[in-house]
């Protein structure tokens, strides 16, 4: 079943995008305009306009030390363009800033979700009986590098240390029945595994970036690289319902990987240098000799059937860049699967996947297809289906059956954590504003969506 429906911006959104957009013009013609007559000079100004425009953007749209560091730097910026010779004037400064202002502004309202505002969440207490279950082997033993037996303990939370021996999922729902909120600190794959237990027990999950890549985390808004922070979602915290995702009976917060990218995370250097195990493994994996997998699945309607290379089925829809990461979600709650697969043609596009690989481009790739739907079932003629889930290589019996669990996790998050995925850069956010004022749904698949 596929889920094709999309909300079209409002008249209010289409207007602010229209504005924004003119008032983002109007700043970089005010700098033109005014300098035009000194080519150096204007060179100078253009380049500190653009540090000017990509800070006030990262401040308009980011939130906490980030969005202040940022707005320093676009302050910083102007100054420099109002201090050239020939621009010392309060009315061009007033001009340059209004404008910065207005655009930023009205981004933000045309935009809405997709970019400057955070999910639905409602303030909490603290948690009366926390637990935090830790991996010390995850990340590289992250648990000890920060010292979060006592970070915990430090703030009432009651600490639960994984053995070599202990079985985490008995560890997860013991922990269920002592506490009113539960957490993990570990990597993607004991995250789902212990939302999954939450889940089933309606009480509320913390998620502790100790693991390696942490996407769950960074999708959550949590600073990855601030590990104890995130202990601060057992005291008063910011409360949000998210989506999982489930292949058969197990849980997955992030993907389920088949084909190509399945085979690349067995390779024992990918975790070190994805980008290069990616280019070297895809010869091995997709040239002529090389066998095709037999992965069968509904396509959208109107879609060019040829067998999948690559099949990635995603917790909420990825802005997906490369195949050695799965980038980033713009939310959490839609309430649907996203799936892309990738066809690539043995005989000629090998070279041209390589070079979106690299260039991280991958969705302008011609045999790239990306829908969403609320179920998806995969088959095939193979006894087993290597898949990697939430980054752990599985060997598991087909068909396999994807489902959303819509709204099925509370989530608590730090208050000074900003609750989304970082957001899109400058040129996409641009792009983002001509799509609001065509009318065009900014959720809209890449390409492809139809009847799954």
């Amino acid at each position: 079943m596929s889920d094709s429906s999309t909300t079209h911006p409002s008249l209010s959104r289409r207007a602010g995008a229209a504005v924004a957009l003119v008032a983002l013009g109007g700043a970089v013609t005010v700098i033109v305009v005014t300098l035009v007559r000194d080519p150096v000079e204007l060179a100078v100004a253009l380049l500190l306009l653009a540090l000017a425009v990509a800070a006030g953007w990262a401040a308009a749209v980011g939130r906490g030390p980030r969005r202040a560091l940022a707005a320093a730097g676009a302050f910083a910026a102007l100054l420099g363009v109002v201090a050239l010779p020939d621009v010392r004037t309060l009315v061009v400064s007033a001009v340059l800033v209004g404008l910065m202002s207005l655009a930023s502004l009205t981004a933000r309202a045309a935009l809405g979700a997709g970019l400057g505002v955070g999910p639905a969440t409602r303030p909490v207490g603290p948690a009366r009986r926390g637990v935090l279950l830790m991996n010390p082997r995850s990340g590289g033993g992250k648990v000890a590098l920060f010292d979060l037996v006592n970070e915990a303990s430090r703030r009432g939370i009651t600490p639960v240390l994984l053995g070599p021996d202990d079985d985490l999922r008995t560890l997860a729902e013991q922990a269920a029945e002592d506490g009113d909120v539960i957490g993990m600190a570990g990597g993607d794959g004991s995250q789902a595994l212990v939302a999954d237990v939450a889940r089933r027990h309606g009480i509320p999950f913390v998620c502790v970036p100790a693991g390696t890549r942490n996407h769950f985390a960074l999708d959550l808004g949590l600073d990855r690289d601030d590990v104890v922070a995130a202990l601060d979602a057992f005291g008063d915290a910011a409360e949000r319902v998210v989506d999982l995702a489930v292949v058969g009976d197990r849980v997955f917060v992030n993907n389920a990987s088949l084909g190509v990218y399945a085979a690349v995370v067995r390779s024992p250097g990918y975790r070190d240098a994805k980008v290069t195990t990616v280019a070297d493994k895809l010869p091995e994996l997709l040239g002529p000799d090389a066998d095709r997998f037999d992965l069968r699945f509904p396509w959208p309607a109107g879609a060019d059937r040829r067998p999948a290379d690559l099949v990635l089925v995603s917790n909420g829809d990825y802005r997906l860049d490369r195949l050695s990461g799965f980038g980033t979600r713009g939310r959490l709650d839609g309430g649907h699967l996203g799936i892309v697969a990738v066809t690539v043609d043995r005989a000629r596009d090998l070279p041209a996947l390589i070079a979106a690989e690299i260039s991280g481009q991958l969705a302008l790739f011609p045999g790239y297809r990306a829908w969403r739907s609320r179920e998806f079932v995969v088959d095939s003629g193979q006894l087993l289906i290597d898949v990697g889930v939430d980054g752990e290589a599985l060997r598991l019996r087909p068909p396999l059956r994807f489902r959303s669990l819509p709204g099925a996790l509370r989530v608590r998050v730090p208050l000074g954590a900003h609750g989304r995925a970082p957001s899109p850069r400058l040129r996409r956010s641009v792009g983002a504003l001509f799509r609001v004022l065509a009318g065009i749904p900014a959720s809209r698949p890449t390409r492809g969506e139809g009847n799954g």
